[in-house]
């Protein structure tokens, strides 16, 4: 009998260290070869289930089971549902499954046939989990991105990709289940795909802290764009969204000014709040709080705010340029503002150091900025077009106006679109873009210069490089309402104005929807006149682009430039022009915003008319002679005309040419052209072909 007792009593005792012990968390990773952690050396140590043990910790079990090769449908080459791996994972019964298939299912032996089967299938594969641990927790991720280098993304792949994505959500919504994204995080970093499938030990990391915030809820506390700081500017007479990131379920208070706001923080660590528009206001506090964290802001003002962008005659600084000394010593206004993001590294030609090329690989390019208002003091440094521009505004509005300055010299046009725009509407831009010629042969000299490109190192990063300011220089930013965009630049794509046509509209379209405004004015700058052969064929695609969006606006500039220096200093004008464009087109203002625009040409025996827009009041800007129209016969050889103005027409003629069937006006890269409207703005470059009717 006593030991019996003795025994019962050892057994209780076992029982109770047993139960003392917490049973730890099992986290069942279901996938294909990403989940196993294909592609890499050491998967055991960097797969991303590896990765996620370590960030969970000892109260965690996480299982890899991940299928190289896995579909997620069933009736396809390799169902997951067929595999060991599958079995495996249903026998470990996890309290958390991260479920990430699909990415084999864009192979056109499976979609396209049977992708009316994905969302069940899936459902199936969510029910089997539930069906082996009734108390799990599933989390389903969307698909991890394919490099624009897979060999088929253009045969099928990345539609299917695309469709496979909203298949997902559907999945996510019906079950509901929790969504988690592996694409967007790993998305700008294409060279951590370095096969274009499978990340590599970094990008493998980059899944791992998906799951585990997702997991835990813990995003890194309370956090909000680079563009919050002290003396913001907020867009006025639109709602203004203040969003962020927290940790999940954070109550997050917001307060502007004497309003507050309250809201929780998702699943997916994402909160924002939205306050009614508010009329011009300067001196309000901002603060954002958490439990755990408080950011403050003072001096905030409502009013307008630009986004000025482009390559070096956007970056120009106001101490530079002529009269722009004079003009930071008398700038004093503490409601004319700006965020002025500098490169830490400018693309000189030069070689960067090794610790250069690696940060900007890693996105790491423009140094941290706040908002500074106008003073003697920090003036001096502002974006010159930027200040003229902004100055004019606040003359004529009375109200703040803010200009955020994202400009870096020589920067191409591609690097600011968004990626994928790129892979939808000009995949080929994107391959081996540094020996592209799509891509300027400057730019690319001068970015395989700076990166040491010819080291070896395939996939280092460069400022012109597609998609790249775009990632790191807009991203960041988080999506302000804003009022516009100024733009100057073209220099970097002068080479090729056929493709720029292209580029430049999907340029506009990318920064619409990022700012999520779908008619959000885009100003631009016309290049001005520089000895390079190919700027008049640019100068006048500059100005039919005119027509390939609404609420865009052209600011002539070859009136200021100089023949052998692409940095003229005259830029007050730039500015002041934009300001005209803004003024008419977003204020109302009663002006005349831009110089004679090309509108019809007709041909009457020997002569030519040509008829403007905004060409009220027409003459020569300087002396009597109005310069720089040329007339040709079908040989196309042009020659001088005489011009006689009639009212808002110009009457051409030229003794050389008999029967006129081409016109241009200002077709030298370095033009003397001097016609101007009463207002004194010039006239665009314009090549045209005359008809006995209106064009």
């Amino acid at each position: 009998m006593k030991r019996i007792i003795l025994t019962l009593i050892a057994c209780l005792l076992v029982s109770s260290l047993y139960s003392s012990t917490p049973r730890k968390v099992k986290v069942a990773c279901i996938g294909d070869s990403i989940t196993y952690g294909a592609a890499i050396e050491d998967r055991e140590t960097f797969s991303y289930p590896s990765q996620l043990q370590v960030l969970l910790g000892d109260g965690y079990e996480v299982g890899n089971f991940g299928k190289n090769g896995a579909t997620l449908i069933k009736r396809s080459f390799r169902p997951y549902f067929d595999q060991e791996e599958y079995r495996k994972a249903m026998d470990f019964a996890g309290d958390i499954c991260v479920i990430h298939l699909g990415v084999n299912d864009t192979d056109p032996r499976s979609w396209p046939n049977y992708r009316d089967d994905f969302v069940e299938d899936y459902l199936a594969l969510i029910d089997s989990c539930k069906s082996a641990n009734p108390d799990t927790r599933v989390i389903i991720a969307l698909l991890s991105p394919l490099a624009d280098r897979h060999h088929r993304f253009m045969s099928g792949t990345k539609q299917w990709h695309e469709d496979i994505q909203k298949a997902i959500k559907v999945v996510a919504e019906t079950a509901g289940c929790e969504l988690i994204d592996f694409h967007t995080p790993l998305y700008p970093y294409p060279w951590h795909i370095p096969d274009a499938i499978h990340p590599d030990e970094v990008g493998y990391g980059i899944l791992a802290k998906t799951v585990y915030s997702a997991i835990t809820g813990d995003y890194g506390g309370l956090s909000v764009s680079t563009l919050y700081s002290d003396n913001m500017v907020i867009q006025r007479r639109r709602p203004i969204v203040i969003e962020g990131t927290a940790n999940a379920g954070d109550k997050v208070t917001v307060k502007l000014g004497r309003k507050t706001m309250k809201t929780v923080t998702g699943y997916d660590g994402k909160w924002s709040v939205e306050f009614h528009a508010m009329e011009a206001a300067t001196g309000l506090g901002l603060t954002i709080s958490t439990k755990e964290k408080t950011l403050e802001y003072s001096n905030i003002a409502v009013g307008e705010l630009w986004l000025c962008s482009g390559q070096s005659n956007m970056r120009y600084a106001l101490g530079s340029a002529k009269g722009g000394k004079e003009a930071a010593e008398a700038s004093t206004d503490p409601d004319l503002r700006y965020f002025d993001q500098w490169p830490y590294w400018e693309t000189y030609d030069v070689e960067w150091p090794e610790s250069a090329v690696d940060s900007v690989k890693n996105l790491i390019y423009l140094r941290p900025a706040s908002w500074k208002t106008a003073s003697p003091k920090t003036s001096s440094g502002m974006s010159a077009i930027g200040y003229w521009f902004a100055k004019e505004l606040r003359d004529s509005l009375k109200v703040p106006v803010g200009i955020i300055c994202d400009a870096v010299g020589g920067a191409t046009a591609e690097s600011w679109i968004d990626r994928n725009t790129l892979e939808w509407k000009f995949p080929v831009i994107l391959r081996e873009w540094i020996n592209n010629d799509f891509i300027q042969d400057w730019a690319r000299e001068r970015a395989a210069k700076n990166i040491s490109y010819k080291k070896g190192d395939k996939f280092a990063r460069h400022p012109y490089e597609p998609c790249y300011l775009f990632e790191s220089a807009i991203l960041p930013l988080g999506h302000p309402a804003i009022a516009g965009v100024l733009w100057y630049q073209g220099e970097s794509n002068a080479h090729n104005f056929e493709a720029h046509e292209y580029l430049f509209p999907l340029l506009v379209d990318s920064w619409r929807e990022w700012f999520r405004d779908p008619e959000m004015p885009f100003l631009y700058v016309q290049l001005s006149s520089l000895n390079r052969p190919s700027w008049p064929w640019f100068r006048d695609s500059q100005r039919r682009l005119l027509e390939s969006r609404p609420n865009l606006g052209m600011a002539v500039s070859s009136d200021l430039g100089d023949p052998t220096d692409v940095h003229y200093k005259d830029k007050k004008p730039v500015g002041e022009r934009l300001a005209r464009l803004a003024l008419k087109g977003s204020y109302g203002f009663d002006l005349v915003p831009s110089g004679p625009l090309f509108k019809s040409a007709t041909v009457s025996g020997r002569e030519v008319t040509v008829e403007f827009e905004y060409g009220a009041g027409l003459k020569p800007s300087s002396g009597t002679e109005v310069i720089g129209f040329e007339l040709a016969g079908k040989d196309m050889l042009y020659h001088k005309a005489a011009c006689r103005l009639v009212g808002d027409r110009a009457v051409l003629s030229s003794p050389e040419v008999k029967e006129p069937v081409y016109v241009r006006y200002a077709w030298e890269p370095y033009t003397r052209a001097n016609l101007v409207n009463s207002a004194g703005l010039p006239a665009s470059t314009y090549l045209a072909v005359p008809r006995t009717t209106t064009l």
